[in-house]
């Protein structure tokens, strides 16, 4: 029999227990643990079953427990201390505030295509979104005055499983964000947020809903709306889902449409933080309100835009970067090129290394880092490896000069820490390890931790990994129904007390995931030690798409089933934030192999530091500039070689690897007095107190506010005084210089002829300059000097100003300067001519410049 309606039973929550629906809606929960434990204490299966859910959690609890919990004084006393702390936290005056920024608007806005919040809500994939969510949960934290826009998946990424032959399968669950820790949004006026946008002929909708997380409002566009059509309502079905058509119409209503319900909220932050590429269309959208708003050109709204603009970019390959072809871009963006008054091909260029090459794809990355002031990667070596990459754009420019800087991640400790080690930290460390992480003082009270008690913390949560990949590896045999004999055995696998040494990450063949599997006679070696066990625990997905990370992902499956190997490696699969939070804090070791130098930074190292696990790594990322030579916090494989043959690196990397393995990393761990391998508890003590200052996302996030979100939000509000008058004025100089700049010239260049100097001395230098009629306070004239290579290069090199002495003749100015000895060695120098203006930031953005020949 049918039912003729339905609808929906939940359970009446008793007043007393109010505080649980408040603390289940702000996703603060995430990293409180005494929020977290409310909830698990109640009913600890449901709340696994729940994926951490607490809202669904809270409606599935039945009506009994609530009534005994409601009588349960202790209970209720922790609940009502949670409560107060959320409300203290909430309530905190900001130390962070932007000098300017008096009304009570957020200064910036971040866009991101995934956020990786708390298992619960589940809009990442990986890194970048992890990212993400560290960078909201530290914002809040520090009170920074910041928005988050993304968009919201109805079906997420993909959940993983894999077939009996190991080949990874995707399945996609449907969410239901009325039972998720989410808010419909609403307008000023209190109406429900819809914002409507264009993409060429096609109108799409889309609802605003809210994330609390913490302090911060992370807002997400939901297409699956009865307004659009089937098509666009699958617009945000699937992260990372579709082909390129559907890539570029959520890029669209990431930016432009995020730009607009920003807007449509009566949210108005000068600042707006690009996290990749996949968000640039947000600064065109920019342009085009400023222009429509204000009557400015598209030049002067060019100016303002980009001095409020921050990119930051993630992927050290040119082929990771997305790349639209022209009749695609045609389709749904030449009308809004139209709209700003730019001709197709012009639009184009904006998104073209080589503005003039008409056959090239428009990428997100140029665009972002033509569209923005302050732009860089994610760790030192990753901005060099930027600079390299996106040189062609500023081709005229040094390598090192070319304006992409680096601030490497860190991660969210809270977030991370597992309770043994917390426990730890809030005993040696008390209150500053949550509350001022990147002060060197704050971590100096481990050196008084006692070694055998860092080491009970470390060994229980060893243990805890254990049990849950037991757990997990026994589900993933049911479902593949497995014999009771199997069952039983898996409840067996893996020793407590073995060294345990993880992988876990995309699979991406650039990792090198079975670079370990490449000398199975040493492997063999190695795990059939019985007096020295050793044993690997890997986890990871694969994009869809990407067939060899699969092969790759079936290949390692297959050899840990094999009778050689099952015992003492294994495979968790469906990898995801609770994963990593095991394997990240109950590993001893944390292996990663990435080809360097292709790791933008590796944030799960750095989660794994903060729980005492040792790094074993290529110095690639972030570990290329965390490493020690002395391994004193973790070991490297090699020492930062950079190889022309692949398969030479993997030959070379992994006798290394094994070598470092085999003769210190497991004498080292099983070096003990007593029980305690002293050397090692040091080593951990000691990356804690060196490095846990600098990785973590506090320390980030600072960076961020200090060296550009202030720069930005000033350099914005400078240029929108008097009626815009110091954008016009700009964007008149700048096609004034870029008239003028081709018959600018340098010769007659004067310094003292000598073979050596001594150090200390000073080379007085001169030069002709004709300005072509540019005023010389907008041309800065310096000396380029370094060391000097074999091949005749200036490396190193350090700039010193000229000053204007005044017009020689007919246009033809004098600048003088010294270039002083302060080292000994091969030294030369150029000279160069860029042009300045006072309210631009003194970087090449527009890629002029001139030298002596």
């Amino acid at each position: 029999m049918q039912a003729i309606q339905t609808f929906h039973v939940i359970p009446k929550i008793p007043e007393n227990l109010s505080a649980l629906s408040e603390l289940a809606r702000n996703y603060w929960f995430v990293w409180s643990e005494s929020a977290t434990d409310l909830f698990l204490d109640i009913n600890p299966e449901l709340w696994q079953q729940s994926y951490r859910n607490p809202v669904w959690f809270l409606n599935h609890v039945p009506q009994s427990r609530y009534v005994e919990l409601a009588r349960d004084d202790a209970y209720l006393a922790r609940l009502r201390k949670a409560k107060r702390e959320l409300d203290e936290y909430l309530a905190e005056e900001s130390k962070y505030k932007i000098e300017g920024n008096l009304e009570k608007q957020p200064a910036v806005a971040y866009f991101s295509l995934e956020f990786g919040v708390g298992l619960c809500l589940p809009i990442y994939s990986g890194g970048l979104g992890i990212l993400a969510g560290d960078h909201l949960k530290s914002a809040s934290d520090l009170n920074i005055p910041l928005v988050a826009m993304g968009l919201l998946y109805r079906n997420g990424y993909f959940r993983q499983y894999m077939t009996p032959d190991n080949w990874q399968q995707e399945r996609y669950p449907n969410y239901d964000f009325e039972q998720m820790p989410l808010f419909r949004a609403r307008t000023p006026d209190g109406q429900n947020a819809v914002v409507r946008l264009s993409a060429g002929n096609r109108d799409i909708a889309a609802q605003v809903w809210e994330a609390r997380v913490g302090r911060i409002s992370l807002y997400l566009l939901d297409t699956n709306i009865a307004e659009n059509p089937e098509d666009l309502r699958a617009l945000t079905a699937r992260l990372y889902g579709g082909d390129n058509e559907t890539r570029i119409l959520q890029e669209i209503l990431l930016g432009i449409g995020g730009v607009k319900a920003l807007s449509l909220l009566g949210l108005e932050p000068r600042v707006i933080h690009m996290n990749e590429g996949h968000s640039a269309f947000a600064a065109l959208e920019s342009i085009r309100t400023l222009m429509k708003r204000h009557s400015l050109t598209f030049e002067a709204a060019s100016e303002l835009s980009a001095a409020g603009r921050v990119f930051t970019t993630h992927t050290p390959v040119p082929a990771g970067n997305d790349r639209f072809p022209a009749d695609l871009m045609y389709k749904y963006l030449a009308s809004y090129a139209q709209d700003m008054g730019l001709a197709f091909k012009v639009f184009m260029a904006l998104g073209r290394e080589d503005p003039y090459n008409d056959s090239e794809l428009f990428c997100m990355t140029v665009l972002a880092l033509r569209l923005s002031r302050f732009n860089n990667g994610v760790s030192k070596l990753h901005g060099k490896v930027s600079r390299r990459m996106w040189h062609k754009i500023w081709n005229n420019y040094p390598e090192h000069d070319v304006p992409i800087g680096s601030i490497t991640n860190g991660v969210h400790i809270p977030s991370w820490v597992a309770p043994d080690m917390a426990a730890l930290y809030d005993r040696y460390l008390g209150d500053n390890w949550r509350d001022d992480q990147s002060n060197p003082h704050s971590w100096q009270g481990l050196a008084k931790a006692p070694d055998d008690e860092v080491w009970r913390a470390h060994e229980r949560q060893r243990a805890a990994l254990i049990d849950f990949t037991r757990l997990r590896l026994i589900k993933q045999a049911q479902a593949k129904s497995a014999r009771t004999a199997e069952l039983k055995e898996l409840e067996k696998r893996l020793d407590p007390d073995a060294l345990t040494i993880g992988f876990a990450r995309r699979f991406a063949t650039y990792k090198r995931a079975n670079l370990l599997l490449q000398d199975k006679e040493s492997l063999l070696r190695i795990i059939r030690n019985s007096e020295r066990p050793v044993q690997f625990i890997f986890a990871g997905k694969s994009h869809p798409h990407d067939n060899g990370g699969k092969d790759l992902m079936r290949e390692i499956i297959n050899t840990f089933q094999g009778p050689d190997f099952h015992n003492n490696m294994v495979f968790i699969e469906d990898y995801d934030i609770e994963v990593a939070f095991y394997m990240t804090s109950g590993c001893d070791v944390w292996l990663n192999t990435p080809r360097r130098p292709l790791e933008a930074c590796g944030t799960s190292g750095m989660k794994a530091l903060f729980n005492g696990v040792i790094q074993f790594s290529t110095l690639d990322g972030w570990w290329d500039e965390a490493w020690k030579p002395d391994n004193s916090v973790g070991w490297a494989i090699g020492l930062g070689e950079d190889y022309d043959d692949d398969a030479y690196q993997d030959k070379v990397e992994l006798q290394t690897l094994y070598t470092v393995l085999e003769k210190e990393i497991i004498p080292d761990f099983y070096d003990r007095q007593g029980k305690i391998p002293l050397s090692w508890v040091s080593r951990m003590k000691q990356a804690l107190m060196e490095l846990g200052p600098i990785f973590n996302s506090d320390r980030m996030v600072q960076d961020y506010f200090r060296t550009a979100y202030t720069e930005a939000y000033n350099s914005s509000l400078s240029l929108c005084r008097n009626d815009f008058a110091p954008a016009r004025e700009i964007s008149k100089w700048r096609m004034d210089i870029m008239t003028k700049w081709g018959g600018v010239q340098m010769n007659g260049v004067t310094c003292l002829k000598q073979e050596s100097y001594n150090v200390g001395d000073s080379v007085d230098v001169s030069v002709q300059v004709f300005t072509n009629g540019i005023p010389p306070e907008h041309l800065r004239v310096e000396i380029y000097a370094g060391r000097v290579g074999q091949d005749g290069s200036i490396q190193d090199r350090k700039t010193h100003v000229m000053q204007p002495q005044g017009e020689v003749h007919d246009g033809w100015h004098m600048y003088a300067g010294q270039l002083p000895t302060d080292d000994s060695g091969r030294f030369g120098f150029n000279i160069r001519a860029v042009p300045e203006h006072p309210l631009l930031p003194k970087q090449p953005f527009f890629g002029l410049i001139k030298w002596v020949e």
